[in-house]
């Protein structure tokens, strides 16, 4: 059992007070504990000290308030007093039965544990409230209703854990919303009531006695089961030399098996961890977190990988990133991601919590990046589908968010860091609608002294600076191009490539003739054109051409670029640049670097 917390605490002093008193005090707890005595829970989980003990109280308790829940409408206790009280009766009943008074302050840290709080799951303190927050559909309402035993209940379970999320995603922070999500399945939902036992081991998970048989018939079968055991005595005595020798082969066998997979998975772990602050998961973790990676779970998929929305143990909402194609860049970009952002924290950057490696027989090499949730998604999906509203000061702030990120790549941590896959999938929103940078798997770190010329040129068509498309030349410059790309498609928005414009294909043509015509409005999305000053937007058009020029030397710094943004500085006049850009230019790149079209990267859409 876990090493055991002092006996006494201040939060407690009022329960052993209470105790002193007898039983005078218990008429003022809501809660009838009679149950503790009657109800057939396998008491003997707390009497042989077992870890699965407070879990079990708490459970235990969870029965109290279900009933207490359908007879007042209160998830909890209304205040520390009662709850003191309630906590104190509960310990005796414990008594009665022989366990331990000592395990209530040990499982329950103190006594506001069970007091009603505005600040636990959503604010939901009532049935009304739960009915305001909880979609009437809910699979709860049917999943969780007459007897769930046997396979009837893990839909109950897993009810419980959809409304769960559900929850949480009104409000992230929530604590405790599973456990209201069981209380008021057992409480409100079940017909039956949480006092029956079937409803209380499914829905509160309350581990029941096995109360099969009864006294009349077991002495009856005693010489029965002398005689049986007598029996079966000499067999396994005849078979336990030849059942070790089967067992020890079989380890022997499965350790030789499983060899390869403890090796590889070794040998990631030996190479990430000791240079990274990452947190190393288990598979089961992550089971845990995803549902077994379940179908509803899934957020968003692309060519290399999967993304899954989990919640891990504390209530942390994450974003699980699956990586495929190991064969080929997996491993790599796996790695390269780990390296590189696990050890820098900036407030416009994607945060990596951790990663997994797992290997075995029945699945294979799998990669895992576990990542924070971003709730509202990708500035793709906002910009194609219309999820959020971009406003002007939505987009401007957005704008310079992503210039930020990427001038603390540039500048912020040495050797600087080239991302070389800025493009608006890879632009993430939290729920405060601030942009983050995500997806590191093709960034790579600045060596001086080393040449910028690269041999494999990766990214996404229609972001790709020329230069480094068609000679492989890679300078800060390139991500510089990129986001000028981001502010015209923000901007505008309009799709970087346009195939229906035989004419002009990319967005910084079509933008540069609007602009050289003196009919910068045309630029705008008409969402926005009477959403905020003239200038300004015009001005944040301007930049995002001014970097998606052509020629490397014209176009500036982030740093310079954000200052322009932000009108510290002049923008200078902008100079021409060839059109149509479009066909020749860019038909070329895909014929000079097969590795554009194969290495546009997973789509992390949350």
């Amino acid at each position: 059992m876990r090493n055991l917390r002092p006996l006494i605490s201040s939060s407690f002093l009022l329960l052993f007070l209470v105790d002193a008193f007898g039983d005078s005090a218990s008429p003022i707890c809501p809660i009838d504990f009679s149950y503790v005595e009657t109800f057939p829970w396998d008491t003997s989980l707390c009497r042989a000290g077992s870890d699965g003990c407070c879990q079990t109280l708490l459970s235990l308790f969870g029965m109290g308030l279900a009933q207490n829940l359908k007879d007042t409408s209160m998830f909890q206790l209304p205040n520390v007093t009662v709850s003191s009280y309630c906590l104190s009766d509960f310990r005796s009943r414990l008594a009665r039965l022989s366990i331990q008074p000592s395990l209530v302050p040990l499982c329950f840290e103190n006594s506001t544990q069970f007091v009603a709080n505005a600040s636990n799951c959503d604010g939901i303190m009532t049935v009304q409230d739960w009915t305001e927050r909880v979609r009437p559909n809910s699979t709860l309402y049917t999943s969780c209703k007459g007897d769930l035993t046997g396979t009837r209940c893990s839909p109950c379970v897993e009810a419980g854990m959809e409304v769960t999320s559900q929850l949480l995603a009104l409000d992230p922070n929530s604590t405790k919303c599973f456990y209201y999500a069981v209380v008021y399945a057992a409480g409100i939902v079940n017909e039956y009531g949480p006092k029956n036992s079937t409803t209380a081991k499914c829905a509160l998970g309350l581990p029941i006695a096995n109360t099969t048989g009864n006294s009349s018939d077991s002495f009856s079968n005693k010489k029965l089961v002398r005689i049986v055991m007598a029996f079966l005595g000499a067999i396994i005595g005849v078979l336990l030399s030849f059942g070790v020798v089967v067992l020890y082969k079989n380890h022997e066998r499965e350790r030789r098996q499983n060899a390869p997979h403890e090796e590889y998975v070794n040998s990631f772990r030996d190479e990430v961890l000791p240079n990274t602050g990452a947190k190393w998961f288990q598979i089961s973790e992550l089971d845990r977190a995803t549902n077994r990676f379940s179908q509803r779970n899934l957020i968003g998929q692309g060519a290399h990988g999967l993304v899954y929305r989990g919640i891990l143990s504390d209530g942390t909402v994450v974003a699980v990133k699956q990586l495929l194609d190991l064969e080929s860049k997996g491993d790599e970009e796996f790695l390269n991601e780990v390296n590189i952002i696990s050890t820098i924290r900036h407030r416009n950057l994607l945060s990596l919590r951790g990663c997994c490696v797992t290997s075995d027989d029945f699945r294979g090499k799998m990669r895992f990046l576990v990542y924070d949730y971003m709730s509202n998604g990708s500035l793709s999906d906002s910009l194609s589908h219309g999820i959020n509203n971009l406003t002007w000061p939505l987009r401007k702030n957005i704008i310079l968010d992503v210039a930020k990120g990427i001038a603390y790549l540039h500048y912020g941590i040495k050797p600087a860091i080239y991302h070389r896959d800025i493009k608006s999938t890879n632009i993430l929103l939290d729920m405060d609608m601030k942009a983050r940078v995500s997806d590191f798997g093709l960034a790579k770190q600045s060596r001086e002294g080393q040449s910028h010329l690269t041999t494999r040129v990766a990214g996404t068509y229609g972001y790709l600076a020329p230069e480094y498309a068609l000679y492989g030349q890679l300078t800060e410059k390139s991500d510089v191009y990129s986001f000028g790309i981001v502010i015209l498609e923000i901007m505008s928005g309009r799709k970087v490539l346009d195939i229906s414009d035989s004419s002009v294909l990319l967005i910084t043509d079509w933008a540069w003739m609007h602009m050289k015509s003196r009919n910068v409005e045309e630029v705008l999305d008409k969402s926005i054109r009477d959403g905020g000053p003239k200038g300004i937007m015009e001005r944040f058009v301007r930049v995002g051409i001014l970097c998606a020029h052509v020629m490397v030397a014209l176009r500036p710094t982030i740093t310079e670029a954000i200052k322009m943004l932000e009108g510290d500085i002049d923008i200078p006049r902008l100079p021409d640049r060839p059109l149509p850009l479009s066909h020749e230019s860019f038909r070329s790149f895909s014929s000079c670097s097969t590795s554009v079209s194969e290495i546009n990267t997973v789509k992390l859409k949350h």
